[in-house]
């Protein structure tokens, strides 16, 4: 059946989708406009008429920047189905950033929404053939003359777009995925968990990522959901009332967006003096606590969720055993940009603590260079992995292997039943004097522990480690005041707490990844779309 799939474009899936549901809604914006399947069906005819009057042919690529609206999948459908490659640009891009993109990929054409055209340098827009309004879909600047091009349709092994990924460590590539990578994709996702005409999907991450793009926009699509999106970030002061109207059944997140929510919300009810610190470390009386308050949250999500998906990175194991006690219908996944990107999940009743869960049917799991620990890189073959890195056949050759595999960089352990567990990246492995393999990530989840901590980064200076730590100050403040002690001198607070953080982390870790130092991150870690810290900004 997968091979049959993977012959398909998105072309044969969006005019099905179109059809099957004319009626249904497909997008809309919370409390505002709803868009049918048919009405995207005929946005997206018009849209592709316009790139035909503008005389862009066959493989011409088109640059989406844009928040999340309905008129985003529009664009991303018109230019993929019409035989076009999409170049989606993540928002919070620099304007040098998307100067580069824009020139690496020889974009002709960009459909761009009134909030982000500012970023467009005028010499670059003046090199565009074509420029148009993601909010309207209209022409803000067309050629002088061009001739009408009618493009054939799309093969499954044609690209369908180009994704600039923003990394952790700091370089962006594009890579190249074909409409049989995307429909593959949407295929092997939905035997894992499948979705309905019914479900309703609230979307608080950015398109332009692969991972909400794939899951989030063409898999529902594929099958007659409604997507809702928000204006503006997913703040509580947004999220909390789009939660209520929506009552959304399925939505994709990433961890730092449910971590916050415990350590700042959750966890604090808990500790919030002597009395509730002892009940509360009783495994009994904690999993009770968990499953109360862990309803409370259900119904804060609409009340009617049944799937809650976290990838991007890898959830905070106090996190995911509160997940587990209240249970909540959390999902797990792993993925890269580079395999469309799911490569392995586990879906709500199905997952096993710190564990991505086992290959997607169709993707093989292997791994490399296994150490004593049974630790090793994972590479991986499927119909999702990419054609490769956009004008980089070096660094396309580099990343896989001699038999063909696709490197993923990631550390991992597989177990008997299937089960991936993430250890790391290859690239901040440490090696320490003693010549002992450290993995900063697994220090940085015993750090991420402590009640104070909201985030953290482990490195070695010097020879020595050293962690990195941006605070709980809200916390720090919350418990002052409930103790009722005199004037807080904050920094005498968070220096106790250092103190503090240090014997515990070095009482839970092995000898060899002992911390001998942390400093203080006054203000939060700089993020990637998927809310990864950008390691390479604070490591030497």
């Amino acid at each position: 059946m997968l091979s049959e799939i993977s012959e398909l474009t998105l072309e044969d899936l969006f005019s099905k989708s179109v059809i099957d549901f004319q009626e249904r809604p497909a997008y809309s914006v919370v409390g505002k406009e709803s868009i049918s399947y048919k009405e995207v069906g005929e946005r997206t005819e018009r849209l592709v008429d316009l790139f035909n009057k503008s005389g862009l042919e066959k493989g011409s690529r088109i640059s989406i920047l844009g928040n999340n609206m309905p008129n985003w999948p529009v664009s991303y459908f018109a230019i993929t189905t019409s035989s076009r490659i999409a170049v989606p640009i993540l928002p919070d891009f620099t304007a040098f950033e998307i100067v580069n993109i824009l020139e690496h990929s020889g974009c002709k054409a960009l459909i761009v929404s009134k909030k982000l055209q500012y970023k467009i340098p005028e010499h670059i827009f003046n090199e565009l053939d074509l420029v148009i309004s993601m909010d309207e879909l209209e022409i803000i600047k067309h050629p002088e003359k061009s001739d009408y091009v009618v493009t054939s349709s799309p093969e499954p092994s044609d690209l369908a777009s180009i994704i600039y990924t923003s990394g952790t460590t700091g370089t962006s590539k594009g890579v190249m995925l074909s409409h049989s990578n995307i429909v593959s994709q949407e295929y092997m996702t939905n035997k894992l968990f499948g979705i309905i005409k019914e479900d309703i999907l609230l979307s608080v991450l950015p398109l332009s990522h692969t991972y909400e793009c794939s899951i989030g926009m063409i898999q529902p699509f594929a099958h007659g959901a409604h997507v809702v999106y928000m204006e503006g970030a997913p703040t509580p002061s947004l999220l909390l009332p789009a939660l209520k109207e929506v009552k959304p059944t399925i939505m994709l997140t990433v961890p730092l967006i449910v971590e916050k929510i415990f350590k700042n919300k959750i966890r604090p009810m808990f500790t919030k003096n002597f009395q509730m610190q002892v009940l509360y470390s009783f495994p009994l009386i904690r999993r009770l606590f968990h499953k109360i308050s862990g309803k409370k949250l259900y119904n804060t999500f609409g009340g009617k969720l049944r799937f809650f998906g976290i990838g991007g990175s890898k959830l905070d194991g106090m996190v995911e055993r509160f997940l587990a006690d209240a249970g909540f219908p959390y999902a797990i996944g792993y993925g890269l940009t580079e395999t469309s990107p799911l490569l392995a999940g586990a879906i709500p009743g199905k997952t096993r603590w710190q564990s991505t869960g086992p290959a997607l049917v169709g993707v093989e799991l292997r791994l490399d260079n296994i150490n004593s620990k049974n630790i090793g890189e994972i590479v991986v073959k499927g119909p999702n992995v990419m054609v490769g890195y956009y004008k980089d056949p070096e660094a396309t050759s580099k990343c896989f292997t001699a038999d063909g595999w696709f490197r993923t960089k990631d550390l991992g352990i597989i177990d008997k039943h299937g089960y991936l567990y993430i250890k790391g990246r290859v690239d901040n492995m440490i090696l320490n004097s003693n010549g002992e393999n450290i993995y900063p990530e697994e220090i940085e989840t015993v750090l991420n522990e402590h009640d104070m901590v909201l985030e953290s980064l482990v490195t070695q200076k010097n020879g020595k480690m050293t962690a990195l730590v941006h605070f709980n100050y809200d916390q720090i403040e919350a418990i002052h005041q409930l103790r009722n002690e005199p004037k807080i001198n904050i920094d005498e607070r968070v220096q106790k707490i250092k103190e503090e953080l240090l014997d515990f982390v070095n009482d839970r870790v092995s000898k060899s990844s002992k911390i001998s130092e942390i400093i203080e991150q006054p203000v939060a870690f700089e993020k990637t779309a998927t809310q990864k810290i950008k390691r390479y900004l604070y490591t030497d």
